[in-house]
């Protein structure tokens, strides 16, 4: 007979493999230990709606919602929990589930909403993000760009797939796969096709047990169907493309997470349509990583790469050392981050200025009571 203490260690290692199933790891842990959330179960945010969210736990999954505490002192849509969030949350007898808490993230991958200043959260806590496009009509290197740099501002691991690939002969295919080695140094590429399963051994292959994964792409890259194939069904509806503009049409309208049969976590997301740049100077800094090299032998030590004499990287764009593309590429995501950066200082200050008006008048009012 087992004695008591041995039941009890028993039972804590099951309880310890169940949760790591899910993704939690002793990051996650010793944050909810310093925050004092001791009382609360914790759970993981695996879809997202309008007014509430899906959480799973070691026991199942529950509708949850947020306090109105949490409501009111949240400041922007960051403050608001995402899918791949750890969460402290209270399940009563009946009803939904109540999320008190976020625990800090290990990783974020966001993006800035069109035309606005608010930056979109798409997934949090992700270990890889696989940036998919199809090779016959969504294929383009600065829109890998564009991902590479929000995801590596991230601290997120990048794997480029190129889907489709039944759609083109061998020899175009192997000049897509040299054209992003020449421009993106030690990124890996995967090649796929939903049709003749080509490669999903391969993408499989990435996957690991408790890991997190996030594919990204346009509508009608395949993403979904990629989805569907690593875990063996089609829990996830998708649509042909259409016949009339070629163009993928939105089949998923949610973020979702998707657990496979060999452990690993995925992350399927709706088709992005622009991929607007947040603050990411340092993810900007990690991809062009060629031409930050180059700027530190410029004449000016605040050159802007755009006409100074003694600039190093046009004398490189120049002698074509430089890849003419990329350097464009670069300096339109430079002014982009840097302009979302001079506006949110800017929203910063009058957020500043709001909070001195309500304090002064709160002391006004106090002077005015009997």
């Amino acid at each position: 007979m087992l004695e008591w203490n041995s039941v009890k260690n028993l039972a804590h290692n099951n309880m310890t493999n169940e949760i790591e199933k899910l993704g939690y790891d002793d990051f996650f842990e010793s944050n909810r230990k310093s925050l004092g959330l001791n009382e609360y179960s914790v759970a993981r945010v695996i879809a997202e709606y309008k007014e509430s969210y899906r959480v799973r736990d070691i026991n199942g999954e529950y509708l949850a919602k947020i306090t109105g505490k949490q409501m009111f002192n949240a400041a922007r849509r960051e403050d608001y929990p995402a899918v791949g969030d750890w969460v402290a949350i209270s399940i009563p007898s009946e009803g939904m589930a109540v999320i008190h808490k976020i625990l800090p993230r290990k990783t974020v991958f966001s993006k800035k909403y069109s035309n606005k200043q608010d930056v979109q959260i798409i997934a949090t806590n992700v270990d890889t993000v696989f940036i998919v496009e199809s090779v016959d009509r969504d294929y383009n290197l600065n829109r890998f760009e564009r991902y590479l740099v929000l995801i590596n501002e991230g601290k997120i691991k990048p794997v480029i797939v190129l889907n489709k690939i039944d759609l083109i002969p061998e020899e175009e295919l192997d000049l897509k796969i040299q054209q992003i080695k020449n421009r993106f140094d030690g990124i890996d590429v995967i090649t796929t096709s939903n049709i003749t399963e080509q490669g999903l051994d391969e993408l499989m292959f990435y996957i690991e047990k408790g890991k997190t994964y996030c594919f990204i792409g346009s509508s009608g890259v395949g993403k979904s169907s990629l989805v569907n194939k690593l875990l063996g069904n089609n829990e996830i509806e998708t649509k042909t493309l259409s016949e009339a503009t070629g163009k993928g049409r939105h089949t998923t309208t949610k973020r979702e997470m998707y657990f496979l049969n060999n452990g690993g976590i995925v992350i399927d997301n709706p088709g992005t349509r622009e991929v607007g740049m947040a603050d990411a100077n340092s993810g900007i800094e990690n991809v062009f990583d060629e031409i930050i090299a180059l700027s530190q032998n410029c004449k000016f030590a605040d050159c802007t790469h755009l006409h100074e004499s003694g600039c190093a990287v046009l004398k490189a764009l120049e002698n074509k050392e430089l890849n003419e593309e990329k350097y464009l590429n670069y300096i339109k995501l430079k002014k982009e981050s840097e302009h979302y950066e001079m506006t949110e200082l800017e929203k910063r200050g009058k957020d500043r200025k709001f909070g001195k008006f309500i304090k002064n008048s709160l002391k006004q009012f106090k002077k005015l009571e009997p």
